[in-house]
């Protein structure tokens, strides 16, 4: 059964990919740390200004004083150390089984598979040669296709000027620069369509330059 992404909606994408997932339960783990921080504020400042003589019980505290000192720095520490573990995840290198070339111009992608002698161009397709259940401004006539469950190496560069090739269900976005070759690890975990658009603004018709990845299992890749 094939998964597609859904967006436009109050929560983050659904994840399609392991490190996605972590991205989202570290937004939880952040939220958490912001909303508690909120209400503790605000309970705060509704009983000062609700006791005329809270001045009485906070002048010259001592211990006030080091608990305001402490429990940040505590929080902060415990919002850290998720962190940083994300970060050292994201720029993990692994043994890459598959490897594809994305190549940015105003306004299309063109991809290349060195390994299996293959290239293409990927337009955006006209609203006039849409069918029914495609997505305006999202879909292309040319897919690439990726495999899931496996370890996977897009290099990104430009042919003009800097674009950035982003894929949000997956968690990805890198810049493709000129005359520099960028990279960044996929594992896709799951069957399905992910879009996505170019996320730097290059041009007139930036807008016009999404992506679509289709993941799929590896014997059914480019025959």
């Amino acid at each position: 059964m094939e998964f597609v992404g859904i967006w436009a909606q109050i929560n983050l994408l659904d994840p399609m990919a392991y490190l996605h997932m972590e991205m989202n339960l570290f937004h939880d783990h952040a939220m958490i740390l912001c909303v508690g921080i909120l209400f503790f504020v605000l309970f705060v400042g509704a009983s000062l200004l609700s006791n005329r003589f809270h001045t009485r019980t906070v002048h010259e505290a001592q211990t006030l004083e080091f608990l305001w000192t402490i429990l940040p720095a505590g929080l902060l520490v415990w919002l850290a150390l998720p962190s940083l573990r994300l970060l050292y995840l994201l720029d993990e290198q692994h043994q890459n089984l598959y490897t594809v070339k994305a190549v940015g111009h105003q306004w299309y992608w063109s991809y290349e598979l060195a390994n299996q002698g293959i290239a293409f161009d990927s337009y955006m397709l006209p609203e006039n040669s849409l069918s029914l259940g495609m997505y305006r401004l999202l879909e292309v006539d040319k897919r690439i296709l990726m495999p899931y469950n496996v370890h996977s190496l897009m290099i990104t560069t430009s042919a003009d000027v800097i674009h950035a090739w982003a894929l949000p269900s997956a968690g990805l976005k890198v810049d493709a620069v000129p005359g520099r070759l960028n990279s960044i690890n996929m594992n896709l975990n799951i069957p399905g369509v992910l879009y996505g658009q170019c996320s730097e603004i290059c041009g007139a018709n930036h807008a016009f330059m999404p992506i679509v990845v289709e993941s799929v299992k590896v014997k059914d890749l480019y025959i």
